[in-house]
């Protein structure tokens, strides 16, 4: 009888195996066939070609002074200057060197800029030095050439600018100089950093220890008050201390991964610019 069965069970499978592969081959037929149609009434050379140009014509041309800047991740449109004007000591008035210039910028300045970003400053009020006289409005055109945002360690953020020219009566003259103050304040080093920020970090993490240090010193004196419970008030005292303790400890530590401020020096923020040598102005 166990026999009988068993070899029913092979039927029935072998039966169920027979049935499904017949239908996989039909459907496989039947694909093969699809295909075929595709392929017999496909004819690439009937494929409508979108030639229509008429929704183009009737828009402006982009004028030929701005170029759209990409680098720092939106469209901007960057500031083309007037045609570069190179002139000596030859019949040409000297800006000394290490004469320096009080302007504002215009735009914002930070550390999100990329390398490369064109800065501009701008004098606020007429400018009179011996021999010449800058108009209010002067430009001033720098380049950051290097910048980075906060790092650990509580570094702050960098941005460091050389100013490359000046707008004078239409013309581009060439100069070098550097930034000395920047947002009010004396820079060091042509760098603007952000603050550094890890000794308020430090005492910032610690925070944490000293405030259950004061809770269960609180809990002891209040144990400590009762006679039932006065045998227990060392115990939040030194459950206190201890982690006030570690936490003092590792807090210099954990600082170390914290990161410093951003740069942000917003537009109309006062500068200073150095020159780095002679410039030559008609």
């Amino acid at each position: 009888m166990k026999q009988y069965k068993f070899t029913l069970r092979i039927v029935t499978i072998t039966l169920v195996l027979l049935i499904s592969w017949a239908s996989h081959v039909k459907a496989f037929d039947l694909d093969e066939t699809v295909d075929d149609d595709i392929r017999k009434n496909y004819n690439s050379s009937k494929l409508v070609k979108d030639t229509n140009t008429e929704d183009y014509e009737g828009l402006p041309d982009l004028p030929e002074n701005l170029q759209i800047d990409n680098s720092s991740g939106q469209n901007e449109k960057r500031y083309s200057a007037p045609p570069l004007k190179k002139l000596t000591a030859f019949n040409n008035t000297k800006i000394s060197k290490g004469t320096s210039f009080n302007v504002v910028n215009i735009g914002k300045i930070s550390d999100w800029q990329r390398k490369g970003t064109t800065v501009k400053f701008k004098t606020t009020s007429v400018i009179n030095k011996k021999g010449y006289t800058l108009p209010s409005s002067t430009v001033f055109l720098g380049e950051i050439v290097e910048s980075h945002q906060p790092q650990i360690s509580c570094n702050g953020g960098l941005v460091v600018i050389k100013i490359k020219s000046m707008v004078y009566k239409g013309s581009t003259i060439p100069i070098n100089a550097y930034v000395t103050r920047a947002n009010g304040k004396i820079i060091f080093l042509n760098n603007i950093k952000g603050d550094r920020t890890y000794l308020k970090t430090v005492w910032k993490k610690g925070n944490w220890g000293r405030a259950l240090f004061g809770r269960m010193l609180s809990l002891t004196i209040n144990l400590g008050g009762d006679g039932s419970t006065f045998i227990l008030s060392p115990f939040p005292l030194l459950y206190g201390t201890f982690c006030f303790g570690a936490n003092t400890i590792i807090s210099p530590v954990t600082a170390f991964f914290a990161k410093g401020k951003h740069i942000v020096i917003n537009s109309g923020s006062r500068f200073r610019i150095k020159l780095t040598e002679d410039s030559y102005i008609d």
